[in-house]
């Protein structure tokens, strides 16, 4: 029989809801409504050891303690750089507690590993090439609160992303030497721990194709931003697989499984990270065969500047700016509307410093009269997609959700 929980349980998780409702609440509603649109999250805390964790992190939004996970309002993405205090937080399972950098080892195994290997950080760092590189990290589940009919799961709204700098060696030249001819999949595994305490079970163990292993972008990274990386992004050693979910780059990393098969660790079966293979209606019961794993992501764009809910004088210039990016490659176009969709204009669009590096985008408007506006924007990228205006296909598990990104503005009489 599973455990009821206690009242003091009961009691906490109530003052948790309470203080994200009344902190962040109105940004659970879809993006088109106002309220969300003027919504101004600011960090909601609860008294849990966890959440020292964020103590560096002002400003993000909690959205759960157990486990920890917060998100980064979309105008503190404003850097192009995005810095440690200012990345969202996803956890799955407990954190490990020792994390020395001196003492962890990276073991290379698996049913199609020709020859088994184990490295130290530092091994690594002598035997192969280290390189730097700006790489977007996003959550599948980004933009998860605006779907209809709502899905369970962490309510995301636009802050599960950003794209700091990322140090460490190719997975590929790790591979390379290792990898048998009837590879199929790179999964890892992790030091932290299930939530339930049993150690038995892991909170997360995921995986990515050997033919995006063996790309030059993916990275087994030990530093962000020019420093160790942060305990809790998955110091001392994590892997970077730009371009897919977030949860294909496992923090804590402890092993590499080379696969004759797709991994089947914990969250690559079922429905974790997985859409259905064809469109389904809204509210759709999907069957766990008819899911697909979720690749390359989607086209995207997010406004950092300024912040939803300015209010400015008639005729006064706006100055706006943000980020774009895709799994599918570069962006070509970044289009602002300011006339919900009438018309558009193209912005000033920056380069990106690497593959799977967000570009900037600027541009200046200046609103036609007193009253409300949204500005609207639209990221086209090099495949040829377009952001979509609406949430894009309901999936049960809340994922891929690209929509355009709008904020609020106030033009005074």
């Amino acid at each position: 029989m599973k455990a009821s929980k206690t009242p003091q349980a009961l009691s906490r998780r109530a003052a948790l809801r309470k203080g994200l409702a009344v902190a962040g609440g109105a940004a659970l509603l879809p993006s088109g409504l106002g309220a969300l649109l003027w919504a101004r999250p600011e960090t909601a805390r609860a008294a849990a050891p966890t959440i020292d964790l964020l103590k560096d992190k002002p400003g993000l939004r909690l959205l759960g303690d157990r486990p920890l996970n917060a998100e980064t309002p979309a105008h503190l993405l404003n850097d192009f750089v995005t810095p440690a205090s200012k990345l969202f937080v996803r956890n799955n399972g407990v954190p490990p507690v020792n994390t020395d950098p001196g003492n962890w080892m990276l073991e290379i195994t698996g049913e199609a590993c020709e020859r088994p290997q184990r490295f130290s950080i530092d091994e690594l760092k002598a035997r192969f090439e280290v390189v730097t590189r700006h790489l977007v990290l996003e959550c599948g589940g980004n933009g998860r609160s605006e779907f209809r009919p709502r899905v369970s799961g962490n309510q995301w709204t636009t802050g599960a992303v950003g794209c700091p700098l990322w140090t460490g060696v190719r997975l590929a030249d790790v591979l390379k030497a290792v990898v048998a001819p009837n590879a199929v999949y790179v999964g890892y595994e992790s030091a932290d721990t299930h939530l339930s305490g049993d150690p038995k079970k892991q909170p997360i163990s995921r995986g990515i194709p050997i033919e995006k292993a063996l790309e030059d972008d993916c990275l087994l990274a030990f530093e962000m931003n020019g420093a160790p990386i942060p305990d809790v992004h998955g110091a001392p050693l994590r892997l970077i697989a730009p371009g897919y979910p977030g949860s294909a780059s496992g923090k804590w990393l402890t092993t590499l499984l080379i696969r004759d098969r797709i991994h089947d660790g914990a969250k690559m079966t079922g429905s974790s990270y997985r859409v259905p293979c064809e469109p389904v209606a809204p509210g759709t019961k999907v069957p766990d065969e008819a899911m697909c794993i979720i690749e390359a992501m989607p086209v995207k764009s997010l406004i950092t500047a300024p912040r939803s809910g300015l209010s400015l004088e008639a005729g006064e210039p706006l100055s706006l700016s943000g980020h774009a990016w895709s799994g599918a490659g570069a962006i070509t176009e970044v289009a602002l509307s300011t006339d919900f969709g009438a018309s558009w204009q193209t912005a000033r669009l920056g380069a990106a410093e690497n593959r799977f590096g967000w570009q900037r985008f600027e541009h200046t408007v200046t609103l036609p009269g007193p009253g409300y506006y949204e500005i609207w924007a639209r990221a086209t990228d090099e495949a040829g997609a377009t952001q979509p205006m609406l949430v894009p296909g309901w999936n049960p598990k809340g994922y891929l959700n690209n929509a355009a990104h709008r904020i609020a503005v106030q033009v005074l009489a």
